[in-house]
């Protein structure tokens, strides 16, 4: 008996809309159903199809994938639950007819926050104005705004990112916009999780490589992985970035606008030398179907996906993650962690140290004492 693939579904909020997600393992017919019939697309911050709980009707999706798949339903109904038992409607609307401060979205910009960010911020400080729309901003407490803060975790179940992000927001106007002294550092934080890098073995990595056909996917992966790439840094490589004489890849304006080198495989090289022969990109070094424009980074995760289940690989397998191998991979080779920072980009070597966590290298020496009681009961 063939057993079904599970869709799981649950709801929350997305880029200050409310959404269904909708999360399942990689199945190339399942993803074509959904983007044929629904609305929904890819997140890559959330790792799992989204759509906007107005476009979604719950009869409708079991129609839809009934015969095909398990629809796992009772999170988003536990949801539902609680919204009608708490009579909780989030309703933005007023955000349309605020005004922000003079400044506030100009220095996000000047400071070159991503739109992303300026999205986020803006939203989240209105909010702030709307809740003390009767109070001049220049009036307001630290202990005001801490009772606002808490007010949000305790009716509105704000999520622990969501509370660092309104609390930036609130920040960035008082010490930037109007460079006040730090006064607000006394908000307190929600603990951060920590959640260790997902990593692929080498041999993963070779499957995965050698099961793409065409040259431009093959040398997309490969350069993700062997220059520790972030997917957005991968688009936005130009010809001249490529230093062959050197050995070096140059990586400008990346996360928190620095340059930085990353290496150059030799036998990504050559391989890359046969794609210039037979692509001949003007400006780009990975462009799309028309010449001269950006590759998509949708794409680069949909041919990874594809890539690994061609492989035989069963889990979830995202560009990041290539980033991640990368790291481990250096580690476990003996490379220094300051180089492997320089090379990721890391502002902090906190950051990087998080790699020893899933570094085989550390462990792979400690005995076992399950087996000393074996051996001494034989």
């Amino acid at each position: 008996m063939t057993t079904l693939p599970r869709i799981k579904l649950d709801k929350g909020d997305y880029k200050q809309q409310e959404v269904v997600f909708i999360r399942f393992t990689y199945n190339l017919k399942l993803m074509d159903i959904l983007r044929a019939n629904t609305g929904a697309k890819w997140s890559r911050s959330m790792h799992c199809w989204v759509i906007n709980e107005s476009e979604f009707n719950l009869g409708d999706f079991f129609q839809l994938f009934r015969d095909l798949a398990y629809i796992d339903y009772k999170e988003l109904l536990l949801v539902r639950k609680a919204e009608t038992v708490n009579s909780i409607k989030r309703d933005f609307s007023y955000r349309k007819g605020i005004e922000l401060p003079k400044k506030y979205n100009e220095l996000l910009r000047q400071k070159r926050y991503s739109e992303s960010t300026i999205r986020t911020y803006t939203a989240y400080f209105k909010d702030f104005m709307h809740y003390f729309r009767n109070l001049e901003l220049e009036q307001i407490t630290g202990e005001q705004i801490n009772t606002y803060i808490l007010e949000l975790i305790q009716k509105d179940h704000i999520s622990g990112s969501q509370q660092n992000q309104r609390i930036n927001a609130i920040k960035f106007y008082y010490e930037k916009v109007l460079g006040g002294e730090r006064r607000l550092f006394s908000i307190e934080r929600p603990r951060k999780s920590r959640s260790l890098p997902k990593v692929l073995s080498k041999e993963e990595i070779q499957k995965i490589i050698l099961q793409c056909h065409n040259l431009k996917h093959q040398c997309i992966l490969s350069l993700i992985y062997s220059a520790g790439l972030r997917r957005s840094e991968l688009i936005n490589l130009k010809l001249s970035d490529i230093h062959s004489d050197r050995g070096l890849i140059r990586i400008e304006s990346a996360k928190g606008q620095k340059d930085r080198y990353s290496l150059l495989s030799v036998s990504l090289l050559k391989l890359l030398r046969v794609y210039y022969k037979k692509y001949r990109p003007q400006r780009w070094l990975f462009e799309g179907s028309t010449p001269g424009q950006m590759y998509s980074g949708g794409s680069i995760g949909r041919i990874l996906a594809e890539a690994a289940y061609g492989a035989g690989i069963r889990k979830r397998v995202t560009p990041h993650m290539l980033r991640h191998s990368f790291a481990t991979h250096l580690l476990e080779q003996g490379t220094d962690l300051r180089y492997i920072q320089e090379l990721l980009g890391h502002g902090s070597s906190k950051t990087t140290e998080i790699y020893t966590h899933v570094s085989k290298r550390h462990i792979e020496g400690i005995k076992n004492p399950l087996d000393d009681i074996f051996n001494n009961s034989t």
